[in-house]
Parts: structure tokens; C-alpha cells; sequence
């Protein structure tokens, strides 16, 4: 993929994402569960990044770490929902491991930002 291509993939993800939070949201308002409502927050955070890495068309770095950035969101977010909606975890560690890739993610993303781009 040429880095000045939209990423497909990534506003796809975008566009899940958010609706997601949305929905989320609104199930949080109206049944109730902290954990719910971190999830949407998290996941309505996020979104905007997916939509406009994904609608640039950025370089490699950056397309990595978005996706390192959306892993960790999955897990993370995942793992809460679980704990809400089903009464257990996703599995050991999965919210600490989301977290950290969702660090990881965001500072690839600030380390993008210093790539030299190709000539």
C-alpha cells in the first residue's frame, strides 16, 4: 500500500469503533455498569484516531501503531464488557495487556511523527 492511500481497513474500524461506543453508551444509560461506560468512553476516544489514520493515508509507523493502538482497544475494551455482560474476565490479563498495547500504540503513533518520510 502506497502511504499516501487511505487505509480501508482502519476507517472500517473507525466507523465499527464509534458505533460501538455509541451503542455502549446508550446500553450504560439505561442498564447500568461502570465497567460498560468505560468501555464506550474508551472506545468513542478512539474512534477519531482509526477514521483519520485511516483517511490520510499515512506512513507504515503510523498505520502500525494504529493497529497496535486497535488490538489493545479490543482487549481492553473487550475484557470490561465481558466483566459486565457475562460475569468474567476474557481471560487473565487481557484488560492489563490491552491497556499497554493501547500505550504502545499511542506512543508509535508520537514516534511516527519523527519518521523521515521516503523519498
Amino acid at each position: 500500500m502506497n502511504s499516501a492511500e487511505p487505509s480501508r481497513i482502519l476507517v472500517f474500524a473507525g466507523g465499527l469503533v464509534g458505533a460501538a461506543g455509541v451503542a455502549l453508551s446508550a446500553a450504560a444509560a439505561h442498564r447500568g455498569g461502570a465497567f460498560t461506560g468505560t468501555a464506550a468512553s474508551f472506545l468513542l476516544m478512539h474512534a477519531p484516531v482509526f477514521l483519520a489514520v485511516g483517511l490520510i493515508g499515512a506512513n507504515r509507523c503510523l498505520r502500525i501503531a494504529s493497529l497496535v493502538l486497535l488490538v489493545g482497544l479490543v482487549l481492553f475494551a473487550g475484557d470490561l464488557l465481558a466483566r459486565d455482560f457475562l460475569g468474567s474476565r476474557l481471560f487473565p490479563m487481557s484488560a492489563p495487556i490491552g491497556g499497554t498495547l493501547l500505550i504502545v500504540g499511542w506512543l508509535g503513533i508520537a514516534i511516527s511523527a519523527l519518521a523521515r518520510p521516503r523519498s
